[in-house]
């Protein structure tokens, strides 16, 4: 399945490099063929700087990556990303083709505000609760969650809750006996209870 990452300016580290670790990990530790390629993909192919002044460079673009199985955006300081069409326009189409889209933290917020969201069960970053209900009423923003599976949409909370969230989806997509070999793998206490 190939695992497209979103990233740009100012997102939150462990949002995007999470899941990453937890998708290749799972790759690396299962019996061949690999079941995950994941990749981080930005508008340009321009490093970008995340939070803390972390610099990484996407693999692919909007124009050159591969078809993909799971678009996951991340949160982090969106509050220019929501601004963007050309963004937001790349996320509605890319959520359509999908198997599965999934945010971490506030990335629940572009999800929304490119219509992904509209009437689900979601969650996000403990502080960022208040915001995301006062902007999108139509949605049912749940607090105390470390993620919200609605089947094709699935939202996390923050920051760490990004690696229960990708482990939940390693035991959904493979199955569940990988899950745990990559939380070992990892060194990662995995909370299986959404």
């Amino acid at each position: 399945m190939n695992i497209g990452i979103y990233i740009y300016e100012q997102a939150e580290v462990l949002d995007f490099a999470g899941p990453f670790e937890v998708f290749s990990t799972a790759s690396r530790v299962a019996k061949p063929p690999a079941p995950f390629h994941v990749f981080l993909i930005g508008e340009t192919d321009a490093p970008i700087t995340a939070r803390g002044g972390f610099g990484v460079s996407p693999t692919y673009t909007f124009q050159n990556h591969p078809e993909l199985d799971i678009l996951m955006v991340p949160g982090g300081i969106h509050t220019e990303e929501i601004k963007k069409p050309t963004v937001l326009d790349w996320i509605a189409r890319e959520s359509q083709l999908a198997q599965i889209v999934a945010s971490v933290c506030t990335g629940a917020f572009l999800l929304a505000e490119a219509g992904v969201l509209a009437t689900q069960h979601v969650t996000t970053h403990w502080q960022d609760i208040p915001d995301l209900r006062k902007a999108y009423p139509n949605l049912t923003v749940l607090e105390s969650k470390r993620w919200m599976d609605e089947g094709r949409i699935i939202t996390s909370a923050g920051i760490s809750a990004g690696i229960d969230m990708s482990l939940h989806l390693v035991s959904r997509l493979a199955d569940r006996e990988l899950a745990i070999r990559t939380a070992k793998q990892m060194d990662f206490s995995w909370d299986e209870m959404a």
